[in-house]
Protein backbone atom coordinates (compact mmCIF):
# COMPACT_ATOMS: atom_id res chain seq x y z
CA UNK A 1 0.00 0.00 0.00
CA UNK A 2 1.36 2.88 -1.14
CA UNK A 3 0.96 6.57 0.82
CA UNK A 4 0.17 9.53 -0.94
CA UNK A 5 0.69 13.35 -0.32
CA UNK A 6 -2.24 15.90 -1.28
CA UNK A 7 -2.67 19.81 -1.02
CA UNK A 8 -6.50 20.22 -0.56
CA UNK A 9 -8.09 23.60 -0.32
CA UNK A 10 -8.80 23.80 3.33
CA UNK A 11 -10.52 27.58 3.10
CA UNK A 12 -12.20 29.11 -0.15
CA UNK A 13 -9.79 31.94 -0.74
CA UNK A 14 -10.58 35.50 -0.09
CA UNK A 15 -8.60 37.92 -2.14
CA UNK A 16 -5.17 36.69 -2.59
CA UNK A 17 -4.48 33.12 -1.64
CA UNK A 18 -2.27 32.42 1.54
CA UNK A 19 -0.47 29.12 2.37
CA UNK A 20 -3.05 29.01 5.74
CA UNK A 21 -5.73 28.44 3.34
CA UNK A 22 -3.78 24.85 1.80
CA UNK A 23 -3.57 21.81 4.17
CA UNK A 24 -1.18 19.23 3.60
CA UNK A 25 -3.03 15.29 3.97
CA UNK A 26 -1.55 11.87 3.60
CA UNK A 27 -3.73 9.35 1.65
CA UNK A 28 -3.79 5.76 1.56
CA UNK A 29 -3.76 4.42 -1.92
CA UNK A 30 -5.63 0.69 -2.17
CA UNK A 31 -3.55 -1.99 -4.15
CA UNK A 32 -4.56 -3.00 -7.91
CA UNK A 33 -6.04 -5.94 -7.83
CA UNK A 34 -6.36 -8.07 -11.16
CA UNK A 35 -9.86 -7.22 -12.78
CA UNK A 36 -10.45 -4.09 -10.57
CA UNK A 37 -11.50 -0.82 -11.52
CA UNK A 38 -8.10 0.96 -10.75
CA UNK A 39 -5.04 -0.57 -13.20
CA UNK A 40 -2.64 2.12 -13.07
CA UNK A 41 -0.32 3.18 -10.00
CA UNK A 42 1.57 6.60 -10.93
CA UNK A 43 4.08 9.01 -9.23
CA UNK A 44 4.40 12.58 -9.93
CA UNK A 45 7.41 14.02 -11.25
CA UNK A 46 6.80 17.50 -12.21
CA UNK A 47 3.83 19.59 -11.53
CA UNK A 48 1.92 22.33 -12.87
CA UNK A 49 1.38 25.91 -11.21
CA UNK A 50 -1.68 28.03 -13.37
CA UNK A 51 -3.46 30.77 -12.81
CA UNK A 52 -6.49 29.31 -14.02
CA UNK A 53 -6.57 27.54 -10.59
CA UNK A 54 -7.48 30.71 -8.85
CA UNK A 55 -11.01 31.38 -10.62
CA UNK A 56 -11.66 27.59 -11.31
CA UNK A 57 -10.97 26.60 -7.30
CA UNK A 58 -14.48 28.83 -6.79
CA UNK A 59 -16.26 27.30 -9.73
CA UNK A 60 -15.39 24.19 -9.46
CA UNK A 61 -14.12 22.94 -5.98
CA UNK A 62 -15.52 22.37 -2.32
CA UNK A 63 -13.36 23.26 0.96
CA UNK A 64 -11.64 19.95 1.59
CA UNK A 65 -11.19 18.87 -1.82
CA UNK A 66 -7.73 18.07 -3.07
CA UNK A 67 -6.31 20.88 -5.23
CA UNK A 68 -6.98 20.97 -8.99
CA UNK A 69 -3.75 20.60 -11.56
CA UNK A 70 -1.75 18.53 -13.94
CA UNK A 71 1.17 16.85 -13.65
CA UNK A 72 3.65 14.44 -15.77
CA UNK A 73 3.26 11.30 -13.79
CA UNK A 74 5.50 8.04 -14.35
CA UNK A 75 4.09 4.71 -13.91
CA UNK A 76 4.91 2.68 -11.13
CA UNK A 77 2.78 -0.41 -11.52
CA UNK A 78 0.23 -1.11 -14.25
CA UNK A 79 -2.04 -3.98 -15.32
CA UNK A 80 -3.25 -1.75 -18.27
CA UNK A 81 -1.28 -3.04 -21.22
CA UNK A 82 -1.57 0.21 -22.95
CA UNK A 83 0.76 1.86 -20.48
CA UNK A 84 4.00 0.08 -19.58
CA UNK A 85 6.15 0.79 -16.38
CA UNK A 86 8.13 3.61 -16.65
CA UNK A 87 6.28 5.73 -19.38
CA UNK A 88 5.30 9.34 -18.47
CA UNK A 89 2.14 10.61 -18.75
CA UNK A 90 0.26 13.91 -18.13
CA UNK A 91 -2.63 13.50 -15.98
CA UNK A 92 -4.79 16.02 -14.51
CA UNK A 93 -5.02 14.32 -10.92
CA UNK A 94 -4.52 17.51 -8.80
CA UNK A 95 -1.96 18.38 -6.31
CA UNK A 96 -0.88 14.91 -5.10
CA UNK A 97 2.92 12.77 -5.13
CA UNK A 98 0.89 9.14 -5.89
CA UNK A 99 -2.53 8.47 -7.35
CA UNK A 100 -4.62 5.21 -8.91
CA UNK A 101 -6.27 5.73 -12.22
CA UNK A 102 -7.86 3.20 -15.22
CA UNK A 103 -5.92 4.90 -17.45
CA UNK A 104 -8.66 7.35 -19.32
CA UNK A 105 -7.80 10.47 -17.66
CA UNK A 106 -4.15 9.68 -18.81
CA UNK A 107 -2.17 11.20 -22.15
CA UNK A 108 1.20 9.41 -22.67
CA UNK A 109 3.66 11.65 -24.02
CA UNK A 110 4.51 11.88 -27.81
CA UNK A 111 6.07 8.96 -28.80
CA UNK A 112 8.73 11.62 -30.85
CA UNK A 113 9.73 13.32 -27.22
CA UNK A 114 13.60 13.17 -27.31
CA UNK A 115 14.90 12.47 -24.79
CA UNK A 116 17.29 15.34 -24.54
CA UNK A 117 13.81 18.12 -23.25
CA UNK A 118 12.82 18.04 -20.49
CA UNK A 119 9.52 16.23 -19.85
CA UNK A 120 8.22 19.12 -17.49
CA UNK A 121 7.91 21.11 -21.06
CA UNK A 122 4.46 19.05 -21.22
CA UNK A 123 3.31 20.99 -19.02
CA UNK A 124 4.09 24.21 -20.36
CA UNK A 125 5.12 25.10 -23.93
CA UNK A 126 4.60 21.45 -25.42
CA UNK A 127 1.23 21.11 -23.36
CA UNK A 128 -1.84 22.91 -22.50
CA UNK A 129 -0.24 26.57 -22.26
CA UNK A 130 1.67 26.11 -25.77
CA UNK A 131 -2.01 24.82 -27.34
CA UNK A 132 -3.74 27.76 -25.68
CA UNK A 133 -1.34 30.19 -27.62
CA UNK A 134 -1.16 28.18 -31.08
CA UNK A 135 -4.81 27.71 -31.08
CA UNK A 136 -6.25 31.31 -29.38
CA UNK A 137 -3.57 32.68 -32.66
CA UNK A 138 -4.78 30.43 -35.05
CA UNK A 139 -8.45 30.08 -34.31
CA UNK A 140 -9.53 33.26 -32.67
CA UNK A 141 -7.26 35.82 -33.59
CA UNK A 142 -6.61 34.28 -36.86
CA UNK A 143 -3.37 36.52 -37.46
CA UNK A 144 -2.28 36.73 -40.94
CA UNK A 145 1.56 37.76 -41.90
CA UNK A 146 2.14 41.18 -41.86
CA UNK A 147 0.03 41.90 -39.11
CA UNK A 148 0.74 43.40 -35.56
CA UNK A 149 -0.03 41.14 -32.18
CA UNK A 150 -0.66 42.37 -28.61
CA UNK A 151 0.05 40.19 -25.96
CA UNK A 152 0.14 41.08 -22.09
CA UNK A 153 1.61 38.98 -19.24
CA UNK A 154 3.80 37.82 -22.54
CA UNK A 155 6.74 36.89 -20.25
CA UNK A 156 4.35 33.88 -18.71
CA UNK A 157 4.10 30.44 -19.65
CA UNK A 158 1.25 31.42 -22.54
CA UNK A 159 2.03 35.12 -23.33
CA UNK A 160 5.65 33.81 -24.36
CA UNK A 161 4.45 31.34 -26.75
CA UNK A 162 2.22 33.73 -28.29
CA UNK A 163 5.19 36.10 -29.13
CA UNK A 164 6.99 33.38 -30.62
CA UNK A 165 4.48 31.59 -32.53
CA UNK A 166 3.11 35.26 -33.96
CA UNK A 167 6.78 35.68 -35.24
CA UNK A 168 6.86 32.50 -36.90
CA UNK A 169 3.79 33.60 -38.77
CA UNK A 170 5.41 36.84 -40.10
CA UNK A 171 3.55 39.36 -37.54
CA UNK A 172 5.12 42.65 -35.96
CA UNK A 173 4.53 41.64 -31.87
CA UNK A 174 4.44 44.14 -29.08
CA UNK A 175 4.82 42.44 -25.49
CA UNK A 176 3.71 44.12 -22.37
CA UNK A 177 5.35 42.76 -18.93
CA UNK A 178 5.63 43.64 -15.24
CA UNK A 179 9.68 44.16 -14.45
CA UNK A 180 12.18 45.03 -16.46
CA UNK A 181 13.62 41.49 -16.45
CA UNK A 182 10.66 40.36 -18.44
CA UNK A 183 11.02 42.91 -20.91
CA UNK A 184 14.71 42.12 -21.27
CA UNK A 185 13.56 38.26 -21.92
CA UNK A 186 10.83 39.38 -24.12
CA UNK A 187 13.45 41.37 -26.59
CA UNK A 188 15.21 38.25 -25.94
CA UNK A 189 12.91 35.97 -27.56
CA UNK A 190 12.44 38.35 -30.33
CA UNK A 191 9.55 40.59 -29.66
CA UNK A 192 9.61 43.67 -31.87
CA UNK A 193 8.61 45.97 -29.24
CA UNK A 194 8.20 45.03 -25.25
CA UNK A 195 7.60 47.35 -22.40
CA UNK A 196 7.02 47.09 -18.41
CA UNK A 197 3.25 48.51 -18.20
CA UNK A 198 4.51 49.13 -14.19
CA UNK A 199 7.12 51.95 -15.02
CA UNK A 200 5.68 53.55 -18.53
CA UNK A 201 4.33 56.51 -17.36
CA UNK A 202 1.28 56.69 -19.45
CA UNK A 203 -0.24 53.08 -20.80
CA UNK A 204 -2.13 54.76 -23.56
CA UNK A 205 0.97 56.65 -24.76
CA UNK A 206 3.35 53.26 -24.58
CA UNK A 207 0.66 51.42 -26.89
CA UNK A 208 0.42 54.13 -29.34
CA UNK A 209 4.29 54.65 -29.23
CA UNK A 210 5.00 50.80 -29.39
CA UNK A 211 2.53 50.22 -32.74
CA UNK A 212 1.35 53.82 -34.36
CA UNK A 213 -1.08 52.05 -37.00
CA UNK A 214 -2.62 50.04 -34.16
CA UNK A 215 -3.13 46.01 -33.33
CA UNK A 216 -4.63 43.33 -35.67
CA UNK A 217 -4.89 41.37 -32.56
CA UNK A 218 -4.71 41.56 -29.74
CA UNK A 219 -4.46 38.66 -27.38
CA UNK A 220 -5.40 39.13 -23.51
CA UNK A 221 -4.31 37.43 -20.57
CA UNK A 222 -4.69 40.26 -18.04
CA UNK A 223 -8.33 41.83 -18.45
CA UNK A 224 -9.14 44.68 -16.26
CA UNK A 225 -7.88 48.21 -17.19
CA UNK A 226 -5.35 47.18 -19.58
CA UNK A 227 -7.49 45.87 -21.78
CA UNK A 228 -10.20 48.95 -21.31
CA UNK A 229 -7.29 51.15 -22.73
CA UNK A 230 -6.09 48.38 -24.97
CA UNK A 231 -9.26 48.36 -27.54
CA UNK A 232 -8.78 51.62 -28.11
CA UNK A 233 -5.97 50.87 -29.91
CA UNK A 234 -7.15 48.50 -32.23
CA UNK A 235 -7.18 48.41 -35.83
CA UNK A 236 -10.87 48.30 -37.88
CA UNK A 237 -11.79 44.72 -37.88
CA UNK A 238 -9.77 43.70 -34.84
CA UNK A 239 -9.49 40.07 -33.37
CA UNK A 240 -9.35 40.09 -29.43
CA UNK A 241 -8.66 36.70 -28.36
CA UNK A 242 -9.73 36.84 -24.43
CA UNK A 243 -7.77 33.85 -22.65
CA UNK A 244 -7.18 34.91 -18.80
CA UNK A 245 -7.91 38.15 -16.65
CA UNK A 246 -5.49 37.40 -13.92
CA UNK A 247 -5.92 41.26 -13.02
CA UNK A 248 -9.20 40.51 -11.82
CA UNK A 249 -8.71 36.93 -9.98
CA UNK A 250 -8.00 38.50 -6.61
CA UNK A 251 -10.33 40.76 -6.32
CA UNK A 252 -12.77 40.88 -3.53
CA UNK A 253 -14.69 43.26 -4.65
CA UNK A 254 -15.55 43.42 -8.51
CA UNK A 255 -13.84 45.92 -11.03
CA UNK A 256 -16.34 48.52 -12.61
CA UNK A 257 -16.31 49.82 -16.04
CA UNK A 258 -14.70 51.58 -18.20
CA UNK A 259 -17.16 49.72 -20.94
CA UNK A 260 -15.98 48.67 -24.25
CA UNK A 261 -19.35 48.88 -26.36
CA UNK A 262 -18.55 51.91 -27.95
CA UNK A 263 -14.49 51.01 -29.63
CA UNK A 264 -16.48 47.79 -30.43
CA UNK A 265 -18.55 49.20 -32.53
CA UNK A 266 -17.02 51.60 -34.15
CA UNK A 267 -14.17 49.41 -35.49
CA UNK A 268 -16.66 46.40 -35.74
CA UNK A 269 -14.05 44.65 -33.15
CA UNK A 270 -14.78 40.79 -32.88
CA UNK A 271 -14.17 39.71 -29.11
CA UNK A 272 -14.28 36.11 -28.06
CA UNK A 273 -12.93 34.18 -24.76
CA UNK A 274 -12.03 30.39 -25.48
CA UNK A 275 -10.84 27.69 -23.65
CA UNK A 276 -8.11 25.09 -25.42
CA UNK A 277 -10.55 21.82 -24.66
CA UNK A 278 -12.36 23.46 -27.36
CA UNK A 279 -9.71 21.78 -29.56
CA UNK A 280 -9.35 18.67 -27.53
CA UNK A 281 -10.07 16.90 -30.97
CA UNK A 282 -6.63 18.90 -32.49
CA UNK A 283 -4.04 18.34 -29.78
CA UNK A 284 -2.09 15.90 -31.58
CA UNK A 285 -2.15 18.49 -34.35
CA UNK A 286 -0.67 20.91 -32.08
CA UNK A 287 1.64 19.35 -29.85
CA UNK A 288 3.42 17.93 -32.87
CA UNK A 289 3.73 21.70 -34.22
CA UNK A 290 5.28 22.78 -31.04
CA UNK A 291 7.29 19.99 -30.39
CA UNK A 292 9.19 20.23 -33.61
CA UNK A 293 9.35 24.25 -33.21
CA UNK A 294 11.19 23.90 -30.03
CA UNK A 295 13.32 21.40 -31.40
CA UNK A 296 13.80 23.36 -34.20
CA UNK A 297 15.13 26.42 -31.58
CA UNK A 298 12.07 28.51 -33.63
CA UNK A 299 10.36 28.02 -29.76
CA UNK A 300 12.61 29.07 -26.74
CA UNK A 301 11.61 27.89 -23.38
CA UNK A 302 12.07 28.98 -19.74
CA UNK A 303 10.71 27.25 -16.52
CA UNK A 304 10.87 28.45 -13.17
CA UNK A 305 11.42 25.45 -11.03
CA UNK A 306 10.26 25.00 -7.13
CA UNK A 307 11.92 22.19 -5.68
CA UNK A 308 10.13 19.80 -3.30
CA UNK A 309 5.93 18.95 -3.29
CA UNK A 310 5.91 20.51 0.22
CA UNK A 311 6.28 23.98 -1.84
CA UNK A 312 3.22 23.48 -3.93
CA UNK A 313 1.14 26.61 -2.27
CA UNK A 314 4.23 28.79 -2.06
CA UNK A 315 4.74 28.20 -5.88
CA UNK A 316 1.16 28.76 -6.54
CA UNK A 317 1.08 32.16 -4.63
CA UNK A 318 4.28 33.29 -6.21
CA UNK A 319 2.88 32.33 -9.77
CA UNK A 320 -0.09 34.79 -8.97
CA UNK A 321 2.16 37.60 -8.02
CA UNK A 322 4.12 37.49 -11.18
CA UNK A 323 7.45 35.75 -9.39
CA UNK A 324 8.14 33.47 -12.67
CA UNK A 325 9.49 33.97 -16.19
CA UNK A 326 7.73 31.49 -18.52
CA UNK A 327 6.18 28.84 -16.91
CA UNK A 328 5.93 28.07 -12.91
CA UNK A 329 6.37 23.81 -12.29
CA UNK A 330 6.80 22.29 -8.72
CA UNK A 331 9.82 19.40 -9.10
CA UNK A 332 8.80 16.89 -6.79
Amino acid sequence: MVTAKAWVLKKHFEGFPKTSDFDLKKIELPDLKDGGKWKLLLESVFLSVDPYMRPYSRRDMKEGDIMIGTQVARIVESKNPAFTVGAFVVGRSGWRTHFISDGKDLELLPSSWPESLPKSLALGTVGMPGLTAYFGLMEVCKMKPGETVLVNAAAGAVGSVVGQLAKIGGCKVVGCAGSDDKVAYLKKLGFDEAFNYKTVPSLDEALRKASPDGYDCFFDNVGGEFASIAINHMKKYGRIAVCGAISQYNDSVPQKGPYIQIPMIFKELRIEGFMVFRWNNRREEGLKALLKWVMEGKVKCHEQVTEGFENMPMAFIGMLKGENIGKAIVKV
